[in-house]
């Protein structure tokens, strides 16, 4: 599994040719979460708070690079990384 990106301590990564619907995995600590890439939600695992926003905060900035990301993936193609949260 790539990671396509890491801040504050947040590894974010996506699996090659993953199940729908279009998600990213981010990593802080001992939690693990996977985030909807359209509706910028959990679909599964939870976050602390302060790290939840910070993850949805940088997807929505970087939102067209994680969809294409995701469609490369899809196709078994190393994504792209992306620009950390700053």
């Amino acid at each position: 599994m790539p990671t396509i990106s890491f801040f504050y301590g947040i590894l974010i990564k996506m699996f090659f040719n993953d199940h729908d619907p279009a998600h990213f995995h981010a990593e802080y600590a001992e939690f693990k979460a996977t985030i909807h890439i359209e509706k910028l939600e959990i679909i599964e695992g939870c976050l602390p708070r302060r790290a939840l926003e910070l993850v949805l905060d940088w997807a929505e900035l970087h939102k067209n690079e994680l969809i294409e990301d995701w469609h490369l993936c899809k196709t078994k193609q190393r994504p792209y990384k992306i620009e950390p949260l700053k």
